[in-house]
């Protein structure tokens, strides 16, 4: 175990965020040039940062809209979710990845994770899947992308979709295969605290070009057309042919995110190096367990998080923590224990490895600009919280 230093000069130090963004001199200029420009939303930089993003990944198709929700909410339109039809999600995750099934009526089956990854469990899905299971949703806990091989088999002849909530994993890989081609939709999120940020904003990706033209409706209230086009076709009528959502991103932010694209894969190999500093650091300590990797997948390490011996006092290991500047965080409750959802009838025990798993984790602070100083003092202070 390593030595247990004074506190002092951790005390003293600046406080360390679980996650922070970077904004540049680029970033700067790309949203300066955008407020000066013609077009402040529905302009070209929408369908120029689609491109970018949906090349990036090995997409055919990339719709954006204002969060990683939204993109969630889209899937669920795309995938025709009907009211009363069921949608797989696991229990440990963010709410949206159940709520936007909520949203079109569906009715969210949380099936439990993997013990050592958090990971959604395919052997707990298969139990999960019933004739009314219309949907699967695979969440990339943490940045490793579930497994999609697993999962598909069980989709696979059944009518059932997969939608990947790779909003933790952009530039992650799954038996060399990117992250926003693992499944038939993939949805990310580009919140300030992600790998990359248009200070709110999300993306979908598919290869299918029905579904994109149906969820680049649906993020426009449902009509047909969106203000440029109809510029550049010198028509004013428009038809509104389903119900949709104001869900659209600005072109100011679309600008943000190509400059912030530029410089994805260098933040993902940092926060990678930061983990493998973690991992070294930790190794030795006995009463920390970090997740485990697949070998056949890569991790994009959106979140640093490790299990506490069981025993601990994951609580009080936090608070003293927190005291000594480190932002340390939880991620996550299941879903299912939210007041919300306990009204809504569901009870303890649906995914008995989430609800243990949930009172041990913690999250580490990690961020493409920290250094080895950083790793160390926080590492100094979770051995000095868990004895």
């Amino acid at each position: 175990m390593p030595d247990r230093p004074s506190s002092e000069t951790e005390a003293q130090a600046p406080f360390l965020p679980y996650g922070k963004q970077e904004i540049g001199d680029a970033d700067v200029k790309a949203v300066v040039e955008a407020l000066c420009s013609v077009w402040l939303t529905t302009g070209p930089r929408v369908s120029e940062f689609e491109k970018a993003f949906a090349a990036h990944c090995g997409a055919a198709e990339g719709v954006a809209v204002n969060s990683g929700t939204a993109a969630l909410h889209c899937a669920m339109r795309a995938l025709n979710i009907q009211p009363g039809d069921e949608v797989i999600v696991p229990a440990i995750t963010f709410a949206a990845s159940a709520n936007a099934a909520l949203y079109e009526g569906g009715v969210p089956v949380f099936a439990d994770v993997e013990a050592d990854t958090l990971l959604i469990d395919p052997a707990s899905v298969a139990m999960k899947i019933t004739p009314r299971t219309r949907a699967i949703v695979a969440v990339d806990y943490a940045g490793q992308p579930a497994d999609y091989d697993a999962l598909f088999e069980l989709a696979r002849g059944r009518g059932i979709a997969l939608v990947a909530d790779a909003c933790h994993a952009p530039g992650a890989t799954y038996k060399g295969r990117n992250t926003g081609t693992l499944a038939d939709i993939s949805c990310f999120s580009f919140h300030p605290v992600k790998h990359m940020t248009t200070c709110e904003g999300g993306m979908t990706l598919t290869q299918d070009a029905g579904m994109a033209a149906h969820m680049r409706r649906f993020r426009n209230h449902g009509i047909d057309s969106d203000h440029r086009s109809r510029e550049e076709s010198g028509t004013h009528a428009y038809d509104m042919r389903e119900l949709g959502y104001n869900y659209r991103l600005p072109d100011v932010q679309c600008a943000l995110g190509l400059a912030q694209l530029a410089r994805l894969s260098n933040w993902v190999t940092a926060r990678q190096r930061i983990a493998a500093l973690y991992d070294d650091a930790l190794k030795d300590v006995a009463e920390v367990e970090p997740l485990r990797n697949h070998q056949n997948r890569t991790n994009a390490y959106h979140l640093y998080v490790v299990k506490l011996n069981c025993g601990i006092d994951r609580d009080k290991a936090f608070g003293r923590l927190r005291a000594e500047g480190i932002g340390t965080n939880v991620h996550y409750s299941p879903v299912y224990l939210h007041s919300f959802y306990q009204r809504m009838g569901y009870q303890r025990g649906i995914a008995p490895v989430a609800e243990a798993a949930s009172r041990q984790v913690l999250t580490l602070p990690l961020f493409p600009t920290m250094n080895s100083t950083d790793v160390t003092r926080v590492v100094a202070a979770l051995v000095r919280a868990v004895p």
